[in-house]
C-alpha cells in the first residue's frame, strides 16, 4: 500500500467515528465483493475447492495506538463449490454443520495500519463450527493503489481440520485446509448507498 493509499484508508476510519475522539473508527466490510476461499486435498491427489460469496464485518481502528482491528463473518449459506452435491456435504453435519453452526468467524489481533503496506503476520482467533482456535495467517503486501476499495486486501493460510471438529473422512481428505480471504471495503458514501 502506499503511503497516500494508507492514508485514504486511515482517513476514511478516522471520518467514520465522527468528533467523538475516544471511540474506534469504523469501515464495514464489503459483503458482495469480499471472499473467501477454501481448498483441501481429497486422497493426496485432488484439490477440493470451494469459496464463500457472502463476508460481513468491520475493520476498526483504534485513534491513539494506531492500530487496526478485523472482524469477519462468514456466511456458511453462500458456500460455492463444483457441484451442487458437493455443496449440500460441505453444509451438512459431516462437515461445517450450517444448521447449527450458520456463520464462520474471524476476529484478528490488533496489528499495525502500516502492515496493510508492508504485508506480515496477521494473528486472530477462527471459529468453526463452534470451536475457537488461535490462527496466524499472513497479510500480503497490497498491490494497488488503494487496497480495500480498488482492489482486495490478500490474507493467506491454512489450518487443520482436527483442530475444528471437521473429522469426516479422514481418511480420504487431507487435515491441512488452505484459505484465502479477499477483503474489500466500503467507502462511507457507498456504505449509506447500501442500506434499505
Amino acid at each position: 500500500m502506499t503511503a497516500p493509499a494508507l492514508a485514504l484508508l486511515l482517513g476514511l476510519l478516522a471520518g467514520a467515528a465522527g468528533a467523538d475522539e475516544a471511540e474506534d473508527a469504523v469501515v464495514q466490510l464489503d459483503a458482495t465483493r469480499s471472499q473467501v476461499g477454501f481448498r483441501v486435498k481429497f486422497m493426496w491427489l485432488i484439490n477440493v475447492e470451494g469459496e464463500f460469496a457472502q463476508v460481513h464485518g468491520t475493520v476498526r481502528r483504534d485513534r491513539f495506538r494506531n492500530l487496526l482491528r478485523v472482524d469477519a463473518r462468514i456466511d456458511v449459506d453462500s458456500v460455492d463449490m463444483d457441484s451442487p452435491r458437493y455443496e449440500e456435504w460441505a453444509k451438512s453435519p459431516a462437515f461445517f454443520d450450517m444448521a447449527r453452526h450458520p456463520r464462520i468467524e474471524f476476529a484478528s489481533d490488533p496489528f499495525p495500519a502500516v502492515r496493510l503496506r508492508s504485508g506480515g503476520e496477521l494473528g486472530g482467533t477462527l471459529t468453526l463450527r463452534g470451536v475457537s482456535q488461535p490462527v496466524a495467517f499472513r497479510l500480503l503486501p497490497s498491490s494497488c493503489e488503494r487496497p480495500a476499495f480498488d482492489c482486495a486486501i490478500e490474507v493467506r493460510g491454512a489450518i487443520r481440520r482436527s483442530a475444528f471438529a471437521l473429522g469426516a473422512r479422514h481418511g480420504a481428505l487431507g487435515d491441512k485446509v488452505d484459505l484465502s480471504f479477499d477483503v474489500y471495503a466500503l467507502t462511507p458514501d457507498t456504505a449509506a448507498a447500501s442500506l434499505p
